[in-house]
């Protein structure tokens, strides 16, 4: 909490919840920093506003440029989905209806058929791929679009974290023979590395979910698993091996190079930029508010002229240093308010905005500017011909610092048990919990079921390089039966 004096008279701006509160703390960000407004009468519903809408679209962008450099291109589908299309694949049917918003009426009239406001676009866009792949020569297909998707989500609501509408990426790919899928699977994961991770500075684990959690359809699910400062888990972009699961009930064929008509094999890859943003509200933000890497910030540099005696040359000087940034590409504000200098100082840290730029008398005599960086409060003198340069360099660093702290959080987030006593002691201190575990597939079910309803945990799956293996002596630490998984438990949002 700070106290600063706005408009002549002190009051408090700033967070009043630390980051240790993180429940409250989280509410509080959202709504002091103009993230999101949740008083959109519709529940589940809530209305993005313009800090958090920059930061999306910046990472739109990110992500987006890194499909396109492995190969996606963009399209755009309808937002409705006609119900005979989910019918054709009888799981993707039944993991999915039940989440549906349905479209009955057209003004007052009944439809004939309902529509599905998608809650995905499996059912959509497969439906024009069977017209679109006729030969070898088709393929890959490997198409993209960002779209909002709704879901009649039962649990309870949060903004960023879970809602009925969100905001993400889609990828559907189809290839002509399995290895390719499979291979793009492995790329689906390298992207997740190298844009939320790298980029963003969300850390995470790759999980290949057990067969009773994995994407309705698909023939395997891998999902990549982050953690909140309350360290429940929070699932991240997944991606699907659909094999064939969806090219024969929409009939997606093609004629091979030996004449020969063949199936084609499919994946999925799905970033949800709507809850990554949730992480990167959550990981990097302190008791003073949020902290943007500075490649995504919605704001990365923000001037604020220290001009007590009102000098106009001064604001002219703060003024064309704007422009000449915001020409370079930089996303950049000037605070010419009337508030104090205190004042501005506190309402852009909560912001998050990762470089502050001080100019005052001694600054426009020098021509240069002191910067201020987010993440330490250190401050360094540059002269404005090398200010660009300098702003990203610092930039940069931030990131690095941000991702740095973020792994090292994410790093003593494991822990070990080996059986029920301990797991029971464990659960509840929050992060993962390794364990010996006696079946991925539906004979694991009543041990996970066990987790859930005792421990209010989930089995999470093994590792995705599925590397780890159990002892010939192991135990699943549940049942007690011999062990032939490694695989990781916790409390999810």
């Amino acid at each position: 909490m700070v106290m600063a004096k706005k408009g002549g008279t002190e009051e408090t701006v700033g967070m009043t919840y630390p980051k240790s509160k993180f429940s409250e703390w989280f509410s509080e960000v959202i709504a002091k920093t103009e993230l999101g407004d949740l008083r959109y009468n519709v529940k589940g519903f809530i209305v993005n506003r313009p800090w958090s809408v920059l930061a999306m679209e910046a990472m739109y962008d990110l992500y987006e440029r890194e499909l396109q450099r492995k190969g996606h291109k963009p399209v755009w589908f309808p937002a409705v989905i006609p119900e005979e299309n989910f019918m054709k694949e009888a799981e993707h049917v039944e993991g999915f209806v039940p989440e549906v918003f349905w479209v009955t009426h057209a003004g007052d009239k009944k439809l004939e058929n309902r529509l599905a406001l998608r809650p995905t676009s499996e059912t959509a866009m497969y439906t024009m791929y069977e017209k679109w792949v006729r030969s070898w020569r088709d393929l890959p297909l490997k198409l993209y679009q960002r779209c909002q998707v709704w879901r009649y989500e039962s649990k309870a609501t949060r903004p960023f974290i879970r809602g009925r509408e969100f905001h993400w990426i889609e990828a559907h790919d189809v290839f002509s023979t399995l290895k390719e899928a499979e291979d793009q699977v492995k790329e689906d994961m390298g992207i997740t590395e190298s844009v939320m991770h790298q980029e963003f500075g969300v850390p995470f684990m790759f999980m290949r979910r057990p067969e009773w959690d994995k994407f309705p359809g698909a023939v395997y699910t891998y999902a990549a698993d982050s953690l909140m400062p309350d360290r429940k888990i929070i699932q991240q972009p997944s991606t699907h091996l659909l094999g064939q699961n969806f090219s024969k009930p929409f009939n997606i064929r093609f004629a091979g190079k030996d004449g020969r008509e063949k199936y084609a094999w499919q994946t999925c890859y799905g970033p949800c930029i709507w809850r990554i943003m949730a992480s990167v509200i959550a990981l990097h933000g302190d008791d003073k508010g949020l902290m943007f890497p500075f490649s995504i910030a919605p704001v990365q540099a923000v001037i604020v002229p220290i001009n007590p005696k009102n000098d106009r040359k001064l604001i002219r000087f703060c003024e064309d240093l704007k422009e000449e940034l915001f020409d370079s590409g930089m996303r950049v504000e000037l605070d010419s308010s009337g508030e104090t200098p205190g004042f501005k100082f506190n309402h852009w840290e909560m912001r998050g905005v990762p470089i502050r730029l001080e100019i005052g008398p001694r600054e426009l005599k020098e021509g240069s500017a002191t910067l201020v960086r987010r993440d330490t409060g250190d401050k360094k003198k540059a002269k404005i011909k090398t200010l660009l340069e300098v702003i990203l360099k610092e930039g940069q660093l931030l990131t690095d610092n941000l991702r740095k702290q973020a792994d090292s959080f994410f790093r003593g987030s494991v822990r070990d048990a080996r059986d029920w006593a301990t797991l029971k002691k464990e659960i509840p201190k929050g992060g993962f919990v390794r364990i010996p575990f006696c079946s991925m597939m539906v004979e694991g079910v009543p041990c996970a079921q066990k987790i859930k309803d005792e421990l209010h945990g989930d089995v999470r799956g093994e590792r995705a390089d599925r590397k780890e293996k159990p002892k010939p002596s192991d135990k699943c630490a549940v049942c007690g039966k011999k062990a032939n998984h490694i695989a990781y438990a916790g409390r999810q949002y």
